[in-house]
């Protein structure tokens, strides 16, 4: 290309010199000569900005693959990190365990698309067996901490009740063992809680349940608190046993609503709106 310019140049200076000496004999050779220098140099310009130009796509090009060399780069190292965390989940020793779940939710929190599996897998977590055994209280107490931390962990993640078009992030805590778990002023995706085991105080109040919420077949033997909600779609807490208090106050139903089968100790629903007739216990009936 750069001999080809150099030999388009001379031909232009040549053709346009000359043919002003050609058309205008009697000029100044010195004007045909300048006017001939500016077309040749013309097209040295042209191929000097093409050149520049070639030279940036070339270097944009070369950022652009070193930028995705970055970033798989850090995907790897993401995805060893989710691995040994993941793996250090069942370790025997509960310290190991905390600090998995806190790398974890640290993972979450550079990386978005990480989120709604680690909640996935603090559920899980929380899904697993756990009685407290009275020959062995000072396990029992470790393995709630354990517990108690994946609880905060998960609420952490989830978006605050006052964010604007979150990601709606689902929950399934199908028989998980909840004892203090607080997703107050949290949005969600679904909330699946089916034959869950809710001991001692629980809040789920001032939230909005996007998606559906399954509290069903639920065994229930403290405080149950579930007031100021917005529930946007479907409403399931057929067959729950309740032996504590339980507080509806000023929730909204906006979807097929059931408690059918429920038995309810003691309950405040002072307030509630039903968006479908619901089928409500004898208790919230009085």
């Amino acid at each position: 290309m750069l001999l080809s310019t150099i030999l388009a140049s001379i031909g232009a200076f040549l053709l346009v010199g000359g043919a002003l000496l050609l058309v205008d004999p009697g000029a100044p050779k010195h004007e045909a000569i300048k006017t001939g220098g500016l077309a040749g140099g013309a097209i040295v310009a042209l191929y000097a900005l093409w050149l520049n130009d070639r030279r940036r796509k070339v270097e944009e090009a070369r950022q652009e693959l070193e930028s995705q060399r970055i970033d798989h780069d850090r995907s790897r190292v993401a995805d060893e990190r989710f691995a040994r965390a993941v793996e250090l989940l069942g370790h025997e020793t509960a310290q190991v365990r905390v600090g998995a779940m806190h790398a974890l939710a640290g993972l979450a929190k550079s990386r978005v698309e990480y989120t709604q599996t680690v909640l996935d897998i603090l559920c899980a977590y929380l899904r697993r067996p756990f009685k407290r055994k009275p020959d062995d209280e000072d396990a029992g107490e470790i393995e709630l901490e354990v517990r108690l931390t994946s609880q905060r962990l998960i609420e952490d993640l989830l978006p605050r009740l006052e964010e604007k078009d979150p990601v709606r992030y689902d929950l399934n805590l199908t028989k998980a063992h909840l004892e203090y778990m607080d997703l107050s002023y949290r949005q969600v995706g679904d909330l699946i809680m089916r034959v869950a085991h809710l001991n001692e105080s629980n809040a789920f109040h001032h939230m909005v349940v996007h998606g559906d919420v399954y509290l069903t077949d639920a065994e229930v033997t403290g405080r149950l608190y579930m007031h100021h909600n917005d529930f946007r779609r479907k409403a399931w807490f057929s067959r729950v046993k309740a032996s504590g208090l339980a507080v509806f106050t000023e929730t909204k139903f906006g979807g097929e609503t059931k408690f059918a089968n429920s038995e309810w100790a003691d309950v405040k629903a002072d307030g509630c709106t039903f968006a479908v007739e619901a089928d409500l216990p004898e208790a919230w009936r009085n």
